[in-house]
Order: structure tokens, then C-alpha cells, then sequence
């Protein structure tokens, strides 16, 4: 179909919106592209999405300190809106690159007398830079902001290599491991500590998404490992701990070290917070053709339903839990960040009083999807 007139009196505008498959599915961007099918009787739109975890680059191309994110790429200045209300922001600036587009179509007409009473389009062009630059200041202090929670959280990471340490020293001592075994749980915690070291480094200038290293995995030997990492928490307490692994579980696609962080948080504070003689299970099911889903549980003393949501979120800590060791603290905001970087998403289920369960998604290596 020929394009009318309306077409050729509209604004172009070129969007890169950069999301997961998981944003996709939510229902903040499936408003938001549902409002950019709408502004296409305004604006003559080109629109794409890219993957951040397919393209990382994107993330530092455009000092985009979250996804999702939606990019203005054309016409100049480019802006960047992100957080969890991009199409508010989007329909505030929406009238004034209308305003901006019709100024600009006029310009070639009218003579300097003819502006002179009323706003150029340069004068606009200058308000709209400055208005980006503001933006950007704001994206920068943000940025500055994400980099030390990476730090913090990178840094309370060395607890668990050093957690494991303690406890095969113990057990050493006591004459519970052979020798042979407590030289290789040290080896491997130290390099957890090596690797973590470097990670406090590279965070100062690398986005927390880029410390991943995803490739086909197995999760049975990782969940296996992690519980024979724990046995000081849970040997000599008459805990029952179940297992359910199926032998046809699929591959995924994950960060080795990543996945034994969470699984290993996540069995600590199932362990930590069970009473002797409690009971604590791992599972392991494929229930899609697409994700592995991971859940923990306990019989502990459960999360109350207003706090199931703080939980996951920085330095959070349960009133309940405040007395008790370190609570669930920022484990479980490690967790979620790790989880989400790999595209699938954690939560928990409990009752106060009845335990807790914690599931958690994990996309399965595409080389055995049908």
C-alpha cells in the first residue's frame, strides 16, 4: 500500500528496546509494546529488540545500568529509559518530539522573522540535549550506585568458600573426613576464593551480567557436590534430607560456579534454619521443554507472606531472623541477580510455621530442546 500524505507528515523515530525473554512475557512490556503499536498513527516508528544476554555489548554500547531498557536511536540526541516505568516516561516525552518534528519540517520554510516570536527548532534541539545530558547524569550516579551493590554482594560471596573451608577444617580435626578428602574441598574453595578475588576487581568497571560464563551443565553432580559441601550442617542433627534428581534430567545452560552459589545459598539457609530432626529436600524437575526448575524446602519456621517479596531484594533481613546468624541477608538478592541474569526467575513459597520452599528456573541448553 502507497504511503499517504499522514505518512509522509509524521515523525520518524527509531526504538531499540534491549530485554529477555522473561521481560517479554511480563505484563510492564507487553503494555509498553502494545503502546508503541498504538503511537504508530502518530509516528513512523522502527522498532527492534535485542537480547541483552545474546548481545552483551549492548549493555556497555549504551551505559544501560538495567534491563529492560528502551533506546531512542534516532533522530539525535539518543535517549535511554529504563527502570520500571519506561512507557511513563515514554509518553512524556512522546509531545515533544512531535512538537520537535513539526518545527523541523516547517524550519525550511519559514524565515528568521517568522521564528523570531516563538521557539526555533535549534532552541528546542539545545532544551532537548540539555534534558539528555540531565538523564545521563542521572543514568551515571545510578551506575556508580549498581557498582557498589555488586561490590558488597561479590564481597559477601566470599562467605560461602570460606564458610565451606571452616567446616572441612572442623571436620578434619574431628577425624569425620580423610585426608584426601579435605585437601580437595580446600582446593576447590580456594579457587572459589581466587575467582571471587578477581571478581571484586573486574566489578569497578564490568557489568555484573558480564562475570557469567554460561555453557551446557549438568545440575545433578552440582547439586550433589553442594550437599556433601553442607554435611557439617546437617550430619549428627537427625535431619532427613530427600533428594528427587530424574536420570533423564536435561542439560542446561548456566555458569557452573554461578549455579552451585545459589544451590549451596540456598541449602545453607534450608539447613541453617531446620531444627534438628526437621526435614530438608532438593529437587530437580523438568516440567517444560524449556526449564529446569530447582526448589528447595524446609521445615522451618516458614516467611511471613509480606515479607516473601523483601526477602529477594538488597540487604534485607527478616525481623525473625535478625538475633539468628545472618539471616537471609543479601544471599538471597545474589541469588535472584543470578537467576534473572540467566533469563529465569526465583521465589518462594511458605506459611509461617509450615517452612519454606524456594524454586528457582534454569533455561535448558537449547541443544536438546526439540
Amino acid at each position: 500500500m502507497p504511503p499517504t500524505g499522514d505518512n509522509e507528515n509524521r515523525q520518524d523515530i527509531t526504538l531499540l528496546l534491549v530485554a529477555g525473554p522473561h521481560h517479554l512475557a511480563g505484563p510492564d512490556v507487553r503494555a509498553l509494546l502494545s503502546f508503541l503499536e498504538e503511537q504508530k498513527h502518530t509516528f513512523n516508528i522502527s522498532f527492534s529488540i535485542a537480547d541483552p544476554q545474546k548481545q552483551p555489548e549492548l549493555l556497555e554500547l549504551h551505559r544501560l545500568v538495567a534491563t529492560p531498557a528502551l533506546i531512542k536511536l534516532d533522530p539525535a540526541p539518543k535517549q535511554v529509559f529504563a527502570g520500571n516505568a519506561i512507557q511513563r516516561q515514554l509518553q512524556n516525552w512522546l509531545p515533544r518530539w512531535q512538537q520537535l518534528g513539526m518545527v523541523s519540517g516547517l524550519s525550511s520554510s519559514l524565515t528568521p522573522s517568522d521564528t523570531a516570536g516563538g521557539t526555533s527548532q535549534r532552541e528546542m534541539q539545545l532544551e532537548d540535549q540539555l534534558l539528555v545530558l540531565r538523564q545521563e547524569n542521572e543514568t551515571l550516579t545510578s551506575r556508580l550506585g549498581v557498582q557498589e551493590r555488586l561490590l558488597r554482594m561479590v564481597a559477601h560471596e566470599l562467605r560461602t568458600p570460606l564458610t565451606a573451608a571452616n567446616l572441612a577444617l572442623q571436620s578434619y580435626r574431628l577425624e569425620q573426613i580423610k585426608t584426601d578428602r579435605f585437601f580437595d574441598v580446600m582446593d576447590r574453595r580456594l579457587e572459589d576464593i581466587e575467582q571471587l578475588s578477581h571478581d571484586l576487581l573486574e566489578v569497578g568497571s564490568t557489568r555484573w551480567e558480564a562475570l557469567f560464563n554460561p555453557q551446557r551443565l549438568g545440575l545433578a553432580p552440582i547439586a550433589a557436590e553442594a550437599i556433601l559441601e553442607l554435611e557439617k550442617l546437617w550430619v549428627n542433627r537427625r535431619l532427613e534430607l530427600l533428594t528427587d534428581v530424574p536420570s533423564d534430567l536435561p542439560d542446561v545452560y548456566a555458569d557452573q560456579r554461578r549455579m552451585r552459589q545459589v544451590i549451596l545459598n540456598l541449602l545453607e539457609n534450608a539447613l541453617k534454619f531446620t531444627p534438628d530432626g526437621g526435614q530438608v529436600s532438593l529437587k530437580l524437575l523438568h516440567r517444560t521443554s524449556q526449564w529446569v526448575q530447582v526448589s528447595v524446602s524446609d521445615s522451618g519456621p516458614g516467611i511471613p507472606t509480606e515479607e516473601q517479596q523483601r526477602i529477594f531484594q538488597d540487604r534485607v533481613r527478616l525481623p525473625q531472623t535478625a538475633g539468628q546468624t545472618s539471616g537471609f541477608g543479601v544471599g538471597l538478592s545474589v541469588c535472584r541477580r543470578i537467576v534473572e541474569v540467566h533469563g529465569g526467575r526465583i521465589w518462594v513459597v511458605s506459611d509461617p510455621g509450615e517452612g519454606a520452599c524456594f524454586h528457582f528456573t534454569v533455561p535448558i541448553w537449547r541443544g536438546q530442546i526439540s
